[in-house]
């Protein structure tokens, strides 16, 4: 079997992505009941990390242990990826060591350079273009309060970020409708698009909230300046202003509609307190879902589930109805 990466969504099938669902619950279910689930016993992950982070780092390294491997974190000083080496040597000398890499960067560029020269498996920890492990871990929180994501309405009201990218590529994969309400100059790349789109998935983007709302069973929001746009703060506050998810935006939705957010929050600006307090928001149980996903990504790109006694539906790649949950 040839070595695997998830470098973005691209490279992944319809079941490839279910099947890592279905993983991420049944250990979310022995994580629950206590059982151990050592997976990945002598396996090591390395961290490689030029952007700060609590969920991502915290998952990978509490997913790690929990599995049975090790891990080790290397912050950008110490790496140095362009600057004191390469990233395709940083690569092939940490490839010689480890059977993971999770690398959280700036540019896409740099993630697939690593991906390309190593001889494991990389993961995309966060590129300025595309977050997968987010919305895989959103993809399971959607799955356990709405019991699908067949024909589910998901509208993202903010920018055209790394997140809506991911979100954008998920829909060419599962057919769910996935709608993007952002100011002018503020979409998503057109090119992720205009692939969205001729995969034939239903994506959207609108400058207006109100019809991107209407109708949604999950409404989605992220911070306005994202790392490296610190600069751009000020005049982001004033061009967003009208993209907060407030509780007037929340009543445009479905009356069951579930709220939706990576973290961090900035409160009051893209989201109120009002609302990322309110039961129909979601955030932490996403938050949550980060460690169980990442655990199913890591043992599906080793191909350790031999080492696992699989349910019908992992193996068959169909995710089952939270309601049909045998726990």
């Amino acid at each position: 079997m040839s070595k695997r990466d998830l470098v973005n969504f691209a490279g992944l099938s319809r079941r490839d992505l279910f099947v890592i669902l279905d993983l991420a619950r049944e250990l979310k279910r022995k994580q629950r009941r206590g059982v151990i689930h050592h997976l990945l016993i002598g396996k090591s992950l390395a961290l490689v990390f030029e952007k700060p982070s609590l969920r991502t780092r915290a998952t990978f390294e509490i997913a790690m242990n929990q599995l049975g491997g090790n891990v080790f974190f290397m912050g950008g000083a110490e790496v140095g990826l362009g600057t004191r080496e390469t990233p395709a040597d940083c690569a092939r000398s940490l490839a010689r060591w480890v059977d993971l890499i999770a690398v959280r960067t700036f540019t896409q560029a740099t993630l697939e350079e690593m991906a390309a020269y190593s001889s494991v498996p990389v993961i995309n920890a966060l590129t300025d273009l595309y977050h997968p492990c987010q919305v895989l871990a959103d993809c399971q929180t959607l799955v356990e309060h709405k019991g699908k994501l067949d024909g589910l309405k998901i509208t993202f009201v903010g920018d055209g970020n790394n997140m809506v990218h991911s979100w954008l590529e998920a829909a060419a994969l599962v057919p769910f409708s996935f709608t993007v309400a952002c100011p002018k100059g503020y979409e998503p790349d057109s090119e992720i698009f205009a692939k969205a789109r001729a995969a034939g998935a239903d994506v959207n983007v609108t400058q207006s909230v109100a019809d991107a709302v209407s109708g949604a069973d999950a409404i989605y929001t992220d911070v306005w300046t994202s790392m490296g746009q610190e600069e751009e703060a000020q005049r982001r506050r004033r061009v967003f202003r009208d993209y907060q998810v407030n509780s007037k935006v929340v009543k445009m939705a479905q009356s069951d509609a579930i709220v939706m957010h990576c973290l961090p929050a900035h409160r009051g600006e893209e989201i109120t307190d009002e609302v990322l307090e309110s039961p129909q928001c979601v955030a932490f149980d996403q938050a949550e879902n980060r460690l169980h996903v990442q655990k199913a990504v890591m043992v599906w790109l080793l191909n350790a589930l031999k080492n696992f006694q699989v349910p019908s539906s992992i193996s068959s790649g169909r995710v089952l109805s939270k309601k049909k949950s045998r726990v």
